[in-house]
């Protein structure tokens, strides 16, 4: 039987995995998205043209190839057809390359309210929600409340909408927030109704057969493994499991049926809304590295906090992910700086410390080493070889810190600017 291979961010999200999925795409028949919703935005950029996906797989521009919306996903009929809307006008066919998994739970119009207002109501303790309507969403899915792609097909789903619907007014009746979702409630169904053209399946059925049969899946995980409800900076995370792990439990495969892990991060690291990040930089460097990436959120135009590549968050998520193989992105951000830091370590009220700590507050402090930077622009480079030997010194620190080895480096937001090792 076939393995599924993963692959996942390291860090705290954005960290390029819709290129990567694009890039590894024709290694693979079936795309798999296992877990998260709209809150993604998974950015591809080829032949001059840049794409956003949210809910869908990034394997949709590889022709031939099947892309499935797993159990672990949780789905706004609005915001989905609205970007299926978006790649069919520039003439990308999902008819038959799109699958929904009838297990997928769906985003309600009033989800979005409770978000809006359960965040509003925070003040400043408020974790940045990308107001999506996703937290609710999984909250109802626990606790054993939610509406699923398949109940689309049920003759009681009204009933079953209108249900949750009443249980979301009364809650919103204990907020002080105004809102009116008769507009959105309106395309939420229209978009419900348009959803049905495509296959709702039972995925896990669907993707072990794959496997049995010996066709190469690829699970596609959203956020990053620093935001994984479980294991990330708790509370500042997101709603689902974003470990490989999850990708067991949101599309169905069995533990010993993972496969290779790719893990990707980038050569610093970013952050979108609030939480630790103990290598931020709030100075020209930090503004820098935001200006040169593009630093801007590609679901929310949030701007990213930006700072050093911190290895000892980077090690806690190869260990959590078991990863096989690193990816390195956003490279040539880094090109012309005199020197590069790293965090090799944390000091804390307890010392210093190589391992991620229950708490990362403002009494951790970075340990860096330092690097000497490369002038060059690597963004023209193909191969590893031809590459500045101060940048391979970098890599090469990181493969011995991390066990594991870097296989793809990015040098660039195109397919083509990619080096495979």
């Amino acid at each position: 039987m076939k393995k599924i291979d993963v692959v996942l961010g390291l860090q705290w999200g954005d960290e390029g995995k819709g290129k990567v999925v694009d890039v590894l795409t024709p290694e693979y028949k079936v795309i798999a998205r296992f877990q998260g919703g709209p809150n993604a935005g998974h950015s591809l950029h080829f032949n001059g043209e840049s794409y956003v996906l949210h809910t869908i797989p990034s394997g949709v521009f590889r022709p031939g190839t099947i892309n499935i919306i797993g159990n672990g996903v949780v789905i706004d009929p609005v915001i989905l057809c609205e970007e299926i809307a978006r790649l069919e006008a520039t003439g990308t066919d999902l008819s038959e390359t799109l699958r929904i998994s009838k297990k997928a739970h769906l985003i309600l119009p009033t989800h979005r309210i409770l978000d809006a207002a359960s965040e509003a109501a925070k003040g400043k303790a408020k974790i940045g929600s990308t107001l999506k309507g996703i937290g609710p969403t999984y909250m109802d899915k626990t606790g054993r409340n939610g509406l699923r792609v398949g109940d689309i097909l049920s003759p009681q789903f009204m009933e079953r909408y209108e249900r949750l619907k009443e249980k979301h007014l009364k809650m919103l009746s204990h907020y002080d927030y105004q809102y009116d979702i008769t507009e959105y409630e309106r395309q939420w169904f229209d978009g419900v109704e348009a959803l049905r053209r495509f296959r709702f399946i039972d995925s896990e059925h669907v993707l072990n057969r794959y496997l049995a049969d010996g066709v190469p899946v690829l699970a596609e995980g959203a956020q990053g493994a620093l935001l994984d409800v479980d294991f990330g900076t708790y509370p500042f995370v997101t709603s689902s499991n974003t470990l490989s792990a999850g990708a067991c439990t949101g599309l169905g495969v069995a533990p010993t049926r993972i496969g290779e892990v790719f893990g990707i991060f980038k050569a610093y690291c970013t952050r979108v809304g609030a939480g630790p990040f103990p290598t931020e930089l709030l100075d020209a460097t930090g503004e820098r590295l935001r200006d040169v990436g593009k630093e801007f959120g590609a679901t929310t135009g949030r701007p990213r906090r930006c700072g050093w590549l911190d290895l000892v968050a980077l090690k806690y998520s190869v260990m959590l992910n078991g990863v096989t193989s690193l990816i390195m992105m956003k490279s040539d951000v880094m090109n012309g700086f005199d020197k590069v830091k790293v965090a090799v370590a944390y000091k804390t009220p307890e010392g210093v410390t190589s391992e991620s700590p229950y708490e990362i507050g403002d009494s951790v402090e970075p340990v860096y080493r330092e690097f000497d930077g490369w002038t060059e622009d690597i963004s023209k480079i193909r191969s590893y070889d031809a590459l500045p030997q101060t940048f391979r010194d970098y890599v090469e620190f990181i493969e011995a810190e991390c066990g594991v080895p870097v296989k793809i480096i990015s040098v660039g937001p195109d397919r083509e600017e990619t080096i495979t090792r």
